[in-house]
């Protein structure tokens, strides 16, 4: 337990970070309806899966996301 206490500093800030780009990624899944690869809802599912790494929401944005 004391590990994770020392450890807490670091580890709410990247949560908050993750949780952050996970919302606007998933805002902008749901706010535009045309995409370069997939569909919506591959793009929530994957982002949601993968968010803990922050793989889904950069796949997003480097694959899926239409340029505009």
């Amino acid at each position: 337990m004391d590990k994770l206490m020392e450890f807490l500093p670091f580890l709410i800030p990247l949560i908050l970070a993750e949780l952050a780009v996970l919302g606007y990624t998933l805002f902008h899944i749901f706010t535009h309806s045309a995409y370069k690869r997939g569909s919506r809802a591959l793009w929530v599912v994957l982002a949601i899966v993968l968010m803990n790494t922050f793989i889904g929401p950069i796949l997003y944005f480097l694959f899926g996301k239409e340029d505009s």
